[in-house]
C-alpha cells in the first residue's frame, strides 16, 4: 500500500532533510511540500494526501488552528505526524489527534516505526474478510485469502497454492497481485508472494521460509529483505519470545 505525503515546513534545509530519509521507504510518495499553514491547508485540499508531516519548530499555534480548520472541509482526515527538536509541543500535538511526533534529527527508526504501525492497524482493517477473484476466459473462481498460502510467479501467470494443497493457475503477473493483496500479503522474492499468516520460521542463514503444516520452503532474497526485517519485528511482538 503506497501513502502519498505532504510536507508543511517554512525550512527548506529541514524540509530537505525529511524527504531524503522518507526515499528510502517504497511506500511513502511525496505530493506537495508547502511553506506555512495557509499555503498548506490549500496543498492538503486540493491533493488530499494520506499523511502530513508538518514542522513545530516555528508557529506551531498556527499550524494547531490550521488542523482545526482543517476539520471543516474534509471528511477523512490525514495522518498527522509532528516534527520538532523538542518535546514542547508533543501535548498539543496528542490534543489535536497527531498520529506521532518526530523529534530532530530525524532517526530511520523512528520512521520506520511509524510506517509499520501504519500497516498493521489502518490497512489491516480495510483490507478484512477480502475475497480474490480468478478468472480464466468464463470461469470465475473466488477464493478467500486466508485461504492462500503462498504465490509464485510462473513467466507471465501466476500459481496460487492453497492450505488445501491445491493450486490454481492465473493468467496475471506477481506484481498485480502484490498492489491488491491485503497487507497480511507480502513480496519475499522475485517470483514468491508470502501469507505472512501462515509463516513457522525465518531462516536468515538459508534466506528461507517455512510455513505451517507444509513442507514448502520459500527462499527470500537480499532486495525483499527489508520486507523479511519488518516482519520478523512484527511477528516477535506478538509472540512468547526467549530472545535476549
Amino acid at each position: 500500500m503506497e501513502y502519498e505525503y505532504t510536507i508543511i515546513n517554512s525550512d527548506d534545509v529541514s524540509s530537505h532533510d525529511l524527504r531524503s530519509k522518507l526515499v528510502d521507504f517504497k511506500e511513502l510518495r511525496c505530493a506537495g511540500v508547502a511553506k506555512d499553514c495557509s499555503s498548506g491547508i490549500n496543498v492538503i485540499l486540493k491533493q488530499m494526501p494520506d499523511v502530513v508531516f508538518i514542522n513545530l519548530n516555528e508557529n506551531a499555534d498556527k499550524c494547531f488552528s490550521m488542523v482545526a480548520e482543517l476539520h471543516q472541509y474534509v471528511k477523512f482526515m490525514p495522518i498527522l505526524i509532528g516534527v520538532s527538536k523538542n518535546k514542547d509541543f508533543a501535548y498539543d500535538a496528542i490534543k489535536n489527534g497527531f498520529y506521532d511526533y518526530w523529534l530532530e534529527p530525524l532517526n530511520e527508526f523512528d520512521i520506520r516505526k511509524t510506517t509499520l504501525r501504519l500497516q498493521k492497524t489502518e490497512l489491516k482493517e480495510q483490507f478484512s474478510n477480502t475475497t480474490l477473484c480468478l478468472k480464466s476466459y468464463k470461469d470465475y473462481r473466488y477464493i478467500d485469502t486466508n485461504e492462500i498460502l503462498y504465490l509464485k510467479a510462473d513467466n507471465n501467470t501466476t500459481d496460487v497454492f492453497l492450505k488445501n494443497g491445491t493450486s490454481v493457475s492465473a493468467f496475471k503477473t506477481l506484481k498485480t497481485f502484490e498492489d491488491r493483496l491485503p497487507i497480511n500479503f507480502i513480496r519475499i522474492h522475485q517470483s514468491y508472494i508470502l501469507n505472512t499468516d501462515y509463516i513457522s520460521r525465518i531462516n536468515y542463514g538459508k534466506s528461507i521460509c517455512a510455513l505451517k503444516n507444509v513442507e514448502t520452503q520459500i527462499p527470500f532474497s537480499r532486495s525483499y529483505k527489508s520486507n523479511i526485517d519488518g516482519l520478523k519485528k512484527i511477528l516477535t511482538k506478538s509472540t512468547i519470545t526467549t530472545l535476549n
